[in-house]
Protein backbone atom coordinates (compact mmCIF):
# COMPACT_ATOMS: atom_id res chain seq x y z
CA UNK A 1 0.00 0.00 0.00
CA UNK A 2 1.68 3.52 -0.95
CA UNK A 3 0.67 6.80 1.01
CA UNK A 4 0.19 9.43 -1.34
CA UNK A 5 -0.12 13.31 0.75
CA UNK A 6 -3.29 15.34 -0.32
CA UNK A 7 -4.07 18.50 0.03
CA UNK A 8 -7.55 20.45 -0.72
CA UNK A 9 -7.57 23.67 -0.82
CA UNK A 10 -10.10 26.78 -1.94
CA UNK A 11 -8.07 29.32 -4.69
CA UNK A 12 -9.82 32.36 -5.29
CA UNK A 13 -11.26 32.17 -1.93
CA UNK A 14 -10.38 34.33 1.44
CA UNK A 15 -12.72 32.19 3.46
CA UNK A 16 -13.50 28.50 3.81
CA UNK A 17 -16.29 27.05 1.41
CA UNK A 18 -16.19 29.78 -1.30
CA UNK A 19 -14.09 29.83 -4.52
CA UNK A 20 -12.96 26.94 -5.91
CA UNK A 21 -11.33 23.62 -4.31
CA UNK A 22 -8.65 21.77 -5.41
CA UNK A 23 -6.82 18.63 -5.07
CA UNK A 24 -3.12 19.05 -4.79
CA UNK A 25 -0.96 16.08 -4.62
CA UNK A 26 2.75 16.29 -4.96
CA UNK A 27 4.62 12.98 -5.97
CA UNK A 28 8.03 11.65 -6.04
CA UNK A 29 7.47 10.60 -9.33
CA UNK A 30 4.49 10.17 -12.18
CA UNK A 31 2.40 7.14 -11.74
CA UNK A 32 0.54 5.51 -15.10
CA UNK A 33 -1.85 7.78 -16.44
CA UNK A 34 -5.12 5.72 -15.63
CA UNK A 35 -3.92 5.75 -12.08
CA UNK A 36 -3.67 9.48 -12.26
CA UNK A 37 -7.42 9.97 -13.77
CA UNK A 38 -8.61 7.22 -11.26
CA UNK A 39 -7.49 9.27 -8.05
CA UNK A 40 -8.70 12.56 -9.76
CA UNK A 41 -12.17 10.19 -10.04
CA UNK A 42 -11.89 9.49 -6.54
CA UNK A 43 -11.15 12.82 -5.20
CA UNK A 44 -14.50 14.20 -7.41
CA UNK A 45 -13.56 17.69 -7.50
CA UNK A 46 -13.56 20.32 -10.60
CA UNK A 47 -9.38 19.74 -11.01
CA UNK A 48 -6.69 17.43 -9.05
CA UNK A 49 -3.51 18.79 -9.78
CA UNK A 50 -0.46 16.11 -9.27
CA UNK A 51 3.47 17.36 -9.35
CA UNK A 52 7.02 16.10 -8.81
CA UNK A 53 10.05 18.26 -8.69
CA UNK A 54 11.50 19.60 -11.70
CA UNK A 55 15.18 18.59 -12.64
CA UNK A 56 15.14 21.30 -15.33
CA UNK A 57 17.05 24.79 -14.48
CA UNK A 58 14.77 27.11 -13.68
CA UNK A 59 11.87 24.61 -12.67
CA UNK A 60 10.58 23.94 -9.42
CA UNK A 61 7.35 21.21 -10.33
CA UNK A 62 5.89 19.47 -13.26
CA UNK A 63 2.67 20.31 -13.39
CA UNK A 64 -0.67 17.95 -14.53
CA UNK A 65 -4.47 18.41 -13.95
CA UNK A 66 -6.96 15.68 -14.15
CA UNK A 67 -10.84 16.24 -13.78
CA UNK A 68 -12.97 13.52 -12.61
CA UNK A 69 -12.82 12.59 -16.64
CA UNK A 70 -9.77 13.55 -19.11
CA UNK A 71 -6.90 15.72 -18.54
CA UNK A 72 -6.63 19.15 -19.35
CA UNK A 73 -4.15 21.45 -20.99
CA UNK A 74 -4.58 24.06 -18.31
CA UNK A 75 -6.51 24.53 -15.34
CA UNK A 76 -5.75 28.25 -13.00
CA UNK A 77 -7.39 28.20 -9.90
CA UNK A 78 -6.02 24.17 -9.55
CA UNK A 79 -2.33 25.76 -10.23
CA UNK A 80 -3.24 28.41 -7.91
CA UNK A 81 -4.19 25.67 -5.41
CA UNK A 82 -0.89 24.03 -6.12
CA UNK A 83 1.67 27.45 -6.02
CA UNK A 84 -0.31 27.94 -2.34
CA UNK A 85 0.94 24.74 -1.13
CA UNK A 86 4.53 24.15 -2.86
CA UNK A 87 5.78 27.83 -2.27
CA UNK A 88 7.20 26.78 0.90
CA UNK A 89 9.58 29.32 2.29
CA UNK A 90 9.68 30.71 -1.80
CA UNK A 91 8.87 34.05 -2.67
CA UNK A 92 7.55 32.14 -5.96
CA UNK A 93 7.28 28.77 -7.84
CA UNK A 94 7.78 28.05 -11.23
CA UNK A 95 5.69 25.13 -12.68
CA UNK A 96 6.38 23.63 -16.29
CA UNK A 97 3.19 21.93 -17.70
CA UNK A 98 2.77 19.68 -20.93
CA UNK A 99 0.60 22.23 -22.88
CA UNK A 100 0.55 25.00 -21.58
CA UNK A 101 4.14 26.17 -21.09
CA UNK A 102 6.18 27.72 -17.95
CA UNK A 103 3.55 29.08 -15.19
CA UNK A 104 4.68 31.24 -11.97
CA UNK A 105 3.07 31.55 -8.76
CA UNK A 106 4.73 34.16 -6.50
CA UNK A 107 3.12 36.30 -3.37
CA UNK A 108 1.29 39.28 -3.49
CA UNK A 109 0.39 41.05 -0.87
CA UNK A 110 -1.76 38.22 1.76
CA UNK A 111 -2.84 36.62 -1.85
CA UNK A 112 -0.81 34.87 -4.80
CA UNK A 113 0.01 36.27 -8.27
CA UNK A 114 -0.44 33.83 -11.11
CA UNK A 115 1.37 34.22 -14.53
CA UNK A 116 -0.78 32.35 -17.46
CA UNK A 117 -0.44 32.93 -21.06
CA UNK A 118 -2.70 35.27 -22.53
CA UNK A 119 -5.04 33.35 -25.05
CA UNK A 120 -6.61 35.86 -27.26
CA UNK A 121 -9.88 34.65 -28.95
CA UNK A 122 -11.08 34.95 -32.41
CA UNK A 123 -14.75 35.85 -33.28
CA UNK A 124 -16.40 32.79 -34.57
CA UNK A 125 -20.26 31.93 -35.26
CA UNK A 126 -21.06 29.45 -32.77
CA UNK A 127 -24.92 28.28 -33.17
CA UNK A 128 -24.45 25.11 -31.15
CA UNK A 129 -23.39 26.44 -28.13
CA UNK A 130 -25.71 29.02 -27.95
CA UNK A 131 -28.62 26.53 -28.36
CA UNK A 132 -27.79 24.60 -25.51
CA UNK A 133 -26.86 27.82 -23.14
CA UNK A 134 -29.83 29.01 -24.92
CA UNK A 135 -29.82 32.06 -24.53
CA UNK A 136 -28.76 35.65 -26.99
CA UNK A 137 -25.29 36.76 -27.31
CA UNK A 138 -23.79 39.89 -28.29
CA UNK A 139 -20.91 38.43 -29.95
CA UNK A 140 -19.35 34.83 -29.91
CA UNK A 141 -15.53 34.27 -29.94
CA UNK A 142 -13.46 31.21 -29.91
CA UNK A 143 -9.84 30.38 -29.10
CA UNK A 144 -8.23 26.87 -30.50
CA UNK A 145 -7.77 25.74 -27.10
CA UNK A 146 -11.03 24.50 -26.70
CA UNK A 147 -12.62 27.82 -25.30
CA UNK A 148 -15.64 29.12 -26.28
CA UNK A 149 -16.71 32.67 -25.41
CA UNK A 150 -19.79 33.82 -25.12
CA UNK A 151 -20.32 37.89 -24.73
CA UNK A 152 -23.74 38.97 -23.24
CA UNK A 153 -25.82 42.19 -22.96
CA UNK A 154 -25.71 42.57 -19.23
CA UNK A 155 -24.81 40.83 -15.79
CA UNK A 156 -28.45 40.30 -15.58
CA UNK A 157 -28.30 37.90 -18.66
CA UNK A 158 -25.10 35.91 -17.67
CA UNK A 159 -27.23 35.33 -14.10
CA UNK A 160 -30.11 34.08 -15.99
CA UNK A 161 -28.47 31.29 -18.04
CA UNK A 162 -30.15 27.62 -18.02
CA UNK A 163 -27.61 25.56 -20.22
CA UNK A 164 -28.50 21.87 -21.65
CA UNK A 165 -25.36 20.50 -19.91
CA UNK A 166 -26.37 17.20 -21.76
CA UNK A 167 -26.07 19.39 -25.21
CA UNK A 168 -23.35 21.16 -23.84
CA UNK A 169 -21.70 17.97 -23.21
CA UNK A 170 -22.07 16.49 -26.59
CA UNK A 171 -20.95 19.30 -28.23
CA UNK A 172 -17.16 17.61 -27.13
CA UNK A 173 -14.16 18.91 -24.38
CA UNK A 174 -14.80 23.01 -24.61
CA UNK A 175 -14.84 25.50 -21.88
CA UNK A 176 -17.95 28.05 -22.39
CA UNK A 177 -17.53 31.10 -20.84
CA UNK A 178 -20.55 33.60 -20.63
CA UNK A 179 -19.86 36.81 -20.11
CA UNK A 180 -20.57 40.53 -19.60
CA UNK A 181 -19.63 44.07 -17.98
CA UNK A 182 -20.09 43.59 -14.28
CA UNK A 183 -22.37 45.92 -11.92
CA UNK A 184 -19.94 45.88 -8.85
CA UNK A 185 -16.64 44.84 -10.50
CA UNK A 186 -15.47 45.47 -14.88
CA UNK A 187 -16.77 41.84 -15.43
CA UNK A 188 -19.03 39.21 -14.53
CA UNK A 189 -18.93 35.17 -16.01
CA UNK A 190 -20.47 32.41 -16.00
CA UNK A 191 -18.12 29.14 -16.73
CA UNK A 192 -19.59 25.43 -18.06
CA UNK A 193 -17.65 22.38 -18.74
CA UNK A 194 -19.73 19.56 -19.16
CA UNK A 195 -18.06 18.42 -21.61
CA UNK A 196 -15.24 17.49 -19.11
CA UNK A 197 -17.91 16.17 -16.51
CA UNK A 198 -18.05 19.46 -14.85
CA UNK A 199 -21.72 21.12 -15.42
CA UNK A 200 -20.91 24.43 -13.89
CA UNK A 201 -16.93 25.18 -12.48
CA UNK A 202 -17.34 27.51 -9.57
CA UNK A 203 -13.85 29.57 -10.43
CA UNK A 204 -11.84 29.46 -13.43
CA UNK A 205 -8.18 30.76 -13.71
CA UNK A 206 -7.80 29.53 -17.22
CA UNK A 207 -10.93 31.49 -18.79
CA UNK A 208 -9.79 34.80 -17.47
CA UNK A 209 -6.31 34.14 -19.35
CA UNK A 210 -8.92 34.20 -22.66
CA UNK A 211 -11.62 36.84 -21.46
CA UNK A 212 -9.47 38.76 -19.95
CA UNK A 213 -7.49 39.97 -23.19
CA UNK A 214 -11.08 40.78 -25.09
CA UNK A 215 -12.56 42.53 -22.10
CA UNK A 216 -8.62 44.27 -22.14
CA UNK A 217 -9.50 45.92 -25.09
CA UNK A 218 -13.21 46.74 -25.22
CA UNK A 219 -12.95 48.67 -21.88
CA UNK A 220 -9.74 50.02 -22.67
CA UNK A 221 -7.88 48.76 -19.53
CA UNK A 222 -4.95 46.56 -18.44
CA UNK A 223 -6.17 45.64 -15.03
CA UNK A 224 -9.57 44.21 -14.32
CA UNK A 225 -11.63 43.46 -11.36
CA UNK A 226 -13.96 40.12 -11.97
CA UNK A 227 -16.38 37.86 -10.34
CA UNK A 228 -17.67 34.97 -11.73
CA UNK A 229 -21.07 34.34 -10.55
CA UNK A 230 -21.16 30.24 -9.43
CA UNK A 231 -23.08 29.20 -6.13
CA UNK A 232 -19.80 29.77 -4.27
CA UNK A 233 -18.92 32.58 -6.31
CA UNK A 234 -14.91 33.79 -6.59
CA UNK A 235 -13.52 37.42 -7.48
CA UNK A 236 -10.02 38.00 -8.51
CA UNK A 237 -7.90 40.54 -10.13
CA UNK A 238 -6.65 40.14 -14.13
CA UNK A 239 -4.15 42.42 -15.46
CA UNK A 240 -2.26 42.19 -18.95
CA UNK A 241 1.23 42.16 -19.00
CA UNK A 242 2.71 41.51 -22.62
CA UNK A 243 1.85 38.47 -23.46
CA UNK A 244 0.42 37.32 -20.12
CA UNK A 245 -2.16 37.79 -17.72
CA UNK A 246 -1.70 37.57 -14.37
CA UNK A 247 -4.33 36.66 -11.87
CA UNK A 248 -4.43 37.84 -8.54
CA UNK A 249 -6.15 35.67 -5.79
CA UNK A 250 -6.18 34.43 -2.47
CA UNK A 251 -6.38 30.74 -1.09
CA UNK A 252 -7.66 28.65 2.13
CA UNK A 253 -6.47 25.17 3.07
CA UNK A 254 -9.70 23.00 3.73
CA UNK A 255 -8.28 19.45 4.48
CA UNK A 256 -4.87 17.74 4.77
CA UNK A 257 -3.77 13.62 5.00
CA UNK A 258 -3.12 10.77 2.34
CA UNK A 259 -4.89 8.75 0.18
CA UNK A 260 -3.97 4.68 0.06
CA UNK A 261 -3.73 3.51 -2.67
Amino acid sequence: MTELKFVQVDAFADRPFAGNPAAVMPLDAWLPDEMLQAIAMENNLSETAFAIPGEAEGVDYELRWFTPTVEVALCGHATLASGHVLIGERDRVRFRTRRAGMLEVAREGDGYAMSLPAWKPEPKELPRVLDALGCAARETLWHSGGYALVVVESEADVLAVRPDFRALGAIGDILTIVTAPGSQTDITSRVFAAGAGIDEDPVTGSAHNVSAPYWAERLGKQELTAWQASKRGGYLTARLEGDRVVLVGKCVTMIEGVMRI
